[in-house]
């Protein structure tokens, strides 16, 4: 039995899961981001099959159709799912697989797959939330509008999570993030 697991991270937009996952895979050989799809177009610095699989409605919808996703959902008018045979294929390969999704994606993962560890990982302030997503310079004031909106909703939800981490200061969460994979798979070892 593979010792490799899930570990799930969600955030609130703009709260740095996509960053400290970023950091945690690259700092591991054993772990590695699984790479989601979406409808949503390419962002500057973006590349195809690297930071996302970039597909049209309708493939996205085949998918779907097929059971490809173990989640999909539809965020700020756009589809993202993460696919089972992604999260197979790095298990498969003894890594570890790092979703970075949001909180009702991890709730099906967390169904399907009951031995993943969860994380929620939360900004220090909603001031400060506001402030990182109007330093990306990538959305208008509506659209930063909407992120705030939906970040009460999605921080209602960081109880259903194994692990809180505040992103207050990046090593430290680093850190701690670091913490609960390696106790992933101290779990995982012993159940083998």
């Amino acid at each position: 039995m593979s010792s490799a697991g899930i570990l799930i991270l969600s955030a609130p937009s703009g709260g740095g899961k996509t960053s400290l996952a970023r950091a945690l895979a690259g700092s591991r050989d054993d772990a590695e981001i699984t790479v989601s799809h979406t409808t949503r177009g390419q962002r500057p610095g973006e590349e195809h099959g690297v930071h996302y699989h970039f597909v049209d409605q309708p493939t996205f919808k085949a998918m779907i159709a097929e059971g490809q996703f173990i989640e999909c959902a539809t965020v700020f008018d756009h589809y993202y799912g993460t696919s089972i045979a992604a999260i197979e294929k790095l298990i498969l390969h003894g890594k570890h697989a790092i979703l970075d999704i949001d909180w009702q994606g991890a709730e099906n993962v967390r169904k399907k797959y009951p031995a993943a560890k969860s994380v929620f990982v939360m900004p220090p302030s909603m001031e400060a939330l506001e402030q990182r997503l109007r330093r990306r310079k990538q959305d208008s004031d509506r659209v930063i509008a909407r992120r705030m909106q939906a970040a009460n909703n999605e921080m209602s939800h960081k109880d259903e999570f194994d692990a809180i981490i505040i992103n207050d200061h990046f090593d430290r969460a680093l850190a701690e993030l670091e913490s609960v994979l390696n106790g992933l798979e101290s779990a995982l070892q012993e159940s083998a």
